[in-house]
């Protein structure tokens, strides 16, 4: 049992630190894409201000329905990995 709960601390402190690194490469690809100042960066200005109102809420949500914090985290990352993705093109 001890052994079990340490795996899952891990695999949560894993995702965790994951997601902090994941959000910075965001951040980045996002500022270098705001510097550009067209029509586009000023699409993703507004994006991602919707974006963070709406994650804000959806977390709310998951904690007031008794989820996990690990299950907060990696739908996080599901989501900070999907920007990446679509940023990094």
């Amino acid at each position: 049992m001890a052994r079990r709960n340490f795996t899952k601390w891990v695999r949560f402190a894993l995702d965790t630190n994951l997601l902090a690194f994941e959000a910075q490469q965001v951040v980045a690809l996002r500022m270098m894409k705001l510097a550009l100042g067209d029509a586009k960066s000023s699409k993703e200005a507004y994006r991602m201000v919707r974006e963070k109102a709406s994650a804000a809420g959806e977390a709310g949500l998951k904690i007031a329905t008794g989820a996990s914090g690990h299950s907060i985290v990696k739908h996080y990352r599901r989501k900070v990995r999907a920007n990446r993705r679509r940023l990094s093109k």
